[in-house]
């Protein structure tokens, strides 16, 4: 499985940049690949995405084949409307995969660079 690294504050439009050239010269020789790279500008503005409660349902959804929200929040023992909201926003941050299929975490840990 693949690592999702998350670049939090700093230049991120210069490690942007790298990972850039790096993937056009790896594509150049005929390499496949696959990568996942998350950032956000501030440490708050990850902490409003990567609540205690997301880490659990993203520990959760990565351990388990989950074919709906609905049976997310029923195996969670959640409210619906909460999980419903959380698999919104870390689909939305990139974290998630959620098809009609069912919700997917195809990761097997997240790596966090912070700027400091």
């Amino acid at each position: 499985m693949r690592d999702v690294k998350i670049t939090v504050g700093g230049a991120i439009e210069d490690d942007a940049s790298r990972r850039f050239v790096k993937a056009w010269h790896r594509a150049n020789r005929g390499e496949t690949f696959s990568e996942r790279h998350l950032a956000f500008e501030s440490w708050d503005a990850l902490a409003r995405v990567l609540t205690g409660k997301r880490m659990e349902l993203l520990r959760y959804v990565r351990r388990h084949d989950v074919r709906s929200v609905r049976a997310l929040a029923k195996a969670l023992k959640r409210d619906y409307s909460n999980v419903h909201a959380d698999v919104q926003a870390l689909t939305a941050a990139g974290l998630l995969d959620a098809t009609d299929g069912g919700v997917r975490a195809d990761y097997d840990a997240i790596e966090t660079k912070i700027a400091i």
